[in-house]
């Protein structure tokens, strides 16, 4: 579950970072998420972050995660759900710098879960 929930969360950022030149990659034929979604990308946003919010919840109910790691998985979630009140397309220096934002999303999520972890050491 947690590997589907990252897939999910990678496939999402890519689409941000691929907006950054999406017109580019029209000319010249490239197949992007960016060109596929287009318009509805924050729509495909809203599905595949909470898919990936969804899967990395069903993974920490399997392994028992105690507060700190749900805490991290919704700083996570809300940190996504910025990302998409924020983004516009159009603008590419946005997009990269939510893109590059969503090393700070993973970084909420793996404080919680490192809490977690040394809570059960303790």
């Amino acid at each position: 579950m947690l590997y589907a929930g990252a897939i999910s969360w990678v496939i999402g950022y890519d689409t941000i970072y691929a907006h950054q030149d999406a017109e580019d990659d029209a000319l010249i034929g490239i197949r992007s998420t960016a060109r596929l979604f287009g318009a509805h990308t924050h729509q495909a946003l809203v599905l595949f972050y909470g898919l990936a919010v969804m899967l990395i919840g069903v993974a920490l109910a399997s392994a028992d995660a105690r507060w700190p790691a749900w805490l991290g998985l919704a700083a996570f979630a809300g940190h996504l759900a910025w990302q998409i009140a924020r983004l516009r397309i159009e603008n590419p220096e946005l997009c990269l710098r939510l893109f590059k934002s969503n090393r700070d999303a993973g970084l909420l999520l793996f404080a919680g879960l490192l809490v977690d972890a040394v809570m059960r050491t303790a």
